[in-house]
């Protein structure tokens, strides 16, 4: 049923966001003061090793547990709460579809005829939503309006319900995080004209999210398996370092200018285990250059114009000189606070903010 998704692109009702990951829980609440906002609480829990599994939700009771421990924590009283499925779980796609359909002529092409088409599985085993887009004219003259679709599979779904149902909070919102990162970065977003695309590459902790932005819109996405844990294990391991799940050795770490022949040569002059983070670091500078290329083969009269780190990974020192170097592309560390022109009580770390774009933008949607 396609009220199951929880209104994936619409406004809910105040409540607080949430967001899951494998290594932590990150809750935000935010009151709008002025023509801005301020943060009422932003609170991070560590999730123990376990409870995710491949990067999916494997011990339900467990984490709706901590959800509630970490409300009582934080002193948070919520009912209803937004949340967020990671970009790998989710199908999104651009459909076009003729622009003389009413609403709900509309819906149930979208719903019942079109979606079968752009899906991986079988439609009954998805939920799913849309937003109508802009307007535009075919080669062939007929005027269409472009359809964001967005699925996940029924059972993603279900585990996300479950987990909040059991933790004593009703559900509101589930939405993919990259649509809560672009909240955040709207306005970041809104200088580039319709040719320019931005990248928005969101380092999390077992994985890299990719996503190609054109006028606010997921155009194209992508996940690579290399993430905060791959970056500080290649790291421990070349320091004779046990691994860990906490990643606060690679959150001190900074990159160092290296040229890019002397990364792949090993003839950096410095130290093994920073040697081994920019061998790792090189190989996701190649994938994205590999998503890039493959989506600009793609599209005509498009260009890239800027990557944007985000996640917990996003942050790692001078990482955007280390991109700029290494694909010709500016890069900026984007700060989430900074960009909602956020008044907070405590400073953040300019390190910790690219991690908290999420979180930030599920709390925005709330407000």
């Amino acid at each position: 049923m396609f009220n199951r998704f929880k209104g994936l692109l619409s406004k809910s009702k105040k409540g607080v966001g949430i967001e899951l990951a494998p290594e932590r829980i990150n809750i935000a609440q935010l009151r709008k003061q002025g023509q801005g906002f301020k943060v009422v609480t932003l609170y991070s829990q560590e999730v123990p090793e376990g409870i995710f599994q491949d990067g999916k939700i494997g011990d339900v009771p467990a984490l709706a547990e901590l959800i509630r421990a970490a409300l009582a924590e934080s002193k948070i009283k919520a009912e209803h709460v937004a949340t967020a499925v990671p970009m790998r779980e989710a199908v999104i796609r651009i459909i076009p579809i003729p622009a003389e359909l009413d609403d709900q002529e509309l819906r149930d092409m979208v719903l019942n005829h079109e979606a079968g088409l752009y899906l991986p599985y079988p439609r009954e085993e998805v939920d799913l939503d849309y937003q109508k887009l802009g307007f535009f004219t075919d080669e062939d003259g007929i005027e269409k309006v472009q359809v964001l679709l967005v699925a996940t599979k029924r059972e993603v779904t279900d585990t996300y319900l479950e987990t909040f149902q059991q933790a004593g909070l009703q559900l509101d919102v589930l939405e993919i995080n990259s649509f809560a990162l672009i909240r955040t970065m709207r306005e970041q977003l809104r200088q580039f004209t319709p040719q320019e695309a931005a990248v928005l590459v969101d380092i999390e902790f077992d994985s890299t999210e990719i996503a190609i932005i054109v006028e606010g819109v997921p155009q194209f996405s992508r996940t690579v398996p290399i993430g905060t844990y791959q970056l500080q294990s290649a790291l421990s391991r070349a320091m004779n370092l046990p691994t860990s799940r906490n990643t606060e050795l690679l959150q001190g770490m900074t990159i160092p200018n290296t040229p890019a022949d002397g990364i792949r040569t090993g003839a950096t002059g410095i130290n093994p285990g920073m040697a081994a983070l920019l061998r790792v670091l090189g190989e996701l500078a190649d994938e994205l250059r590999r998503s890039i290329d493959f989506y600009l083969n793609q599209s005509d009269n498009l260009e890239v114009a800027q990557l944007l780190l985000a996640g917990p990974g996003g942050g790692i020192g001078q990482l955007d000189e280390f991109f700029t170097q290494r694909l010709s592309l500016p890069t900026t560390q984007v700060d989430p606070v900074a960009a909602l022109s956020l008044e907070v009580d405590q400073e953040i770390p300019p390190v910790q903010r690219p991690g908290l774009g999420t979180v930030l933008g599920l709390g925005l949607r709330e407000v």
